[in-house]
């Protein structure tokens, strides 16, 4: 008899903690009564972004604005220096070859040319446009014109030199900004989560959790937008700062050429 009520009062406690287990498990999988009501947040960035406030969710955007302008940048940046390279390496092939200076801007005058090309062709306009009525008056006159050349092509440096460095202002920024846009919108995050712990009057993990996930993922996009845009910044700087190098030391070169042509006048 004591068995049998012993088995019965068993299976009545075990019935009566039933509801409890059921709670508890309802807790841990939907985050709580009045969190449960809320969208699920997904594990993917669209999932965040969706569920986030409109501070957070427009930091997301200027984040992802940024990449793919910086992107186009560091992709459009990378062509145009390989192919300024190659028409470097053409042209002065055929610079040195020996061909006539006067033939060689015959050829490129009034076309589409590159950098390099187009030192050399603001010099010898220069030349043209002066030597031609000054050439025989002394040595102040060639004087004059070795500066005159010397003048045009580092006018034609620089006009180059920043075109070429367009964008790269935005790339610097975006590299040492990109984690601090992020942060911001981390603060914003962070300031909701409590503002939730202030409406639900709990700061359970459950509660809090979605909103602070939310933040962290800005966090990380912003990590995300600056590494690329400040990899790319250093090594776009390096290869820019080479190939003005290379135009100065062309022009340095063409004035001793020019200088030499005078004397042997």
């Amino acid at each position: 008899m004591n068995g049998v009520w012993f088995g019965v009062k068993l299976s009545i406690m075990g019935t009566s903690q039933m509801p409890d287990t059921a709670v508890t498990q309802d807790v841990v999988v939907n985050g709580g009564a009045d969190v449960a009501s809320s969208p699920v947040v997904g594990d993917s960035i669209f999932g965040y972004f969706w569920n986030a406030g409109f501070l957070i969710k427009l930091v997301m955007l200027a984040l992802l604005a940024s990449s793919i302008w910086s992107w186009s940048v560091i992709i459009a940046k990378y062509l145009r220096l390989r192919r300024l390279k190659a028409d470097a390496d053409y042209f002065e092939e055929t610079f040195w070859s020996g061909t006539p200076l006067e033939n060689l801007y015959e050829d490129l005058k009034g076309a589409v040319f590159d950098p390099i090309s187009n030192v050399f062709c603001s010099a010898m306009a220069e030349w043209e446009n002066f030597a031609g009525n000054h050439k025989k008056e002394g040595s102040a006159a060639t004087k004059t014109l070795e500066r005159r050349i010397d003048r045009a092509m580092q006018i034609a440096i620089r006009r180059e030199v920043d075109d070429l460095e367009k964008g790269m202002a935005f790339l610097s920024s975006l590299g040492t900004n990109g984690v601090i846009i992020g942060l911001f919108g981390t603060v914003i995050g962070i300031f909701n989560g409590f503002k939730v712990i202030a409406l639900q009057q709990s700061a359970s993990l459950a509660t809090v959790g979605p909103v602070i996930s939310e933040a962290l993922v800005t966090t990380a996009m912003g990590i995300f937008v600056a590494i690329p845009a400040a990899l790319a910044y250093n090594q776009l700087s390096d290869s820019i700062g080479k190939y003005v190098s290379r135009l100065e030391t062309f022009a340095e070169e063409f004035k001793a050429i020019i200088s030499r042509q005078f004397d042997e006048q």
